[in-house]
């Protein structure tokens, strides 16, 4: 059995959603976030000392503790024997391992930068105008990327369009993500639409982003 340290309104809602698709046995351990600051409480520091969500306790692994979301991922990818991950072309393999690592290495930071600022009173709302434009080169590329094919890697979902999921809810939040973007937005509902993440969402509890 895989536990699931869960966080709401998080990164961890993709995992819930890649354990769906791929019909791995799971359960959930929920937290909850401090309403002041609205970072995770200090009991997830008991399963990772980085005290972050989301953590994976695998059970049937020597209760084996992974974190960080892209590590948990490919982990799962692991264990299920492959299903999910890199095409067998070499083209639409590497596109996989790109967007694997593009979700949380290049698009995250930016739309994290504009949260913060989003709580600075005056200085934030200037500094706001810079972040955007490179919020938009991102999605600019995506929407370029998505108009050609309707997953990230081509015909089928993989584990990069999971990975992909979090930062494009986020963009359509915060980041100015809308119809402008066509490609983007029929991917995002096309996500939505799907038996396994309506369930995750049903499991996991609250979500902004969905």
């Amino acid at each position: 059995m895989i536990i699931v340290h869960h966080l709401e309104n998080s990164r961890s809602q993709r995992v819930l959603w890649m354990l769906e698709e791929l019909g791995l046995p799971y359960d959930i351990k929920r937290y909850e976030r401090n309403k002041k600051t609205m970072l995770a409480p200090p009991e997830l520091k008991r399963v990772h000392p980085l005290g972050k969500s989301p953590v994976i306790e695998d059970r049937t692994d020597q209760n084996r503790v992974v974190a960080e979301t892209g590590a948990i991922v490919e982990y799962l990818v692991d264990k299920a024997d492959g299903r999910l991950g890199a095409p067998a072309n070499r083209t639409a393999a590497l596109d996989y391992r790109f967007w694997l690592h593009y979700a949380e290495g290049s698009i995250m930071p930016p739309l994290l930068v504009k949260l913060v600022l989003t709580r600075v009173p005056l200085f934030g709302k200037a500094a706001q105008k810079r972040i955007q434009p490179m919020i938009d080169t991102h999605l600019d590329f995506v929407e370029a990327h998505l108009a050609s094919r309707p997953w990230f890697t081509g015909d089928t979902l993989t584990a990069a369009d999971i990975m992909m999921s979090f930062p494009l809810e986020a963009a359509r939040s915060r980041g100015g993500l809308d119809a402008s973007r066509p490609a983007t937005i029929a991917w995002l509902d096309k996500v939505h639409a799907r038996p396994a993440y309506q369930t995750a969402l049903a499991k996991g509890g609250p979500y902004a982003y969905a």
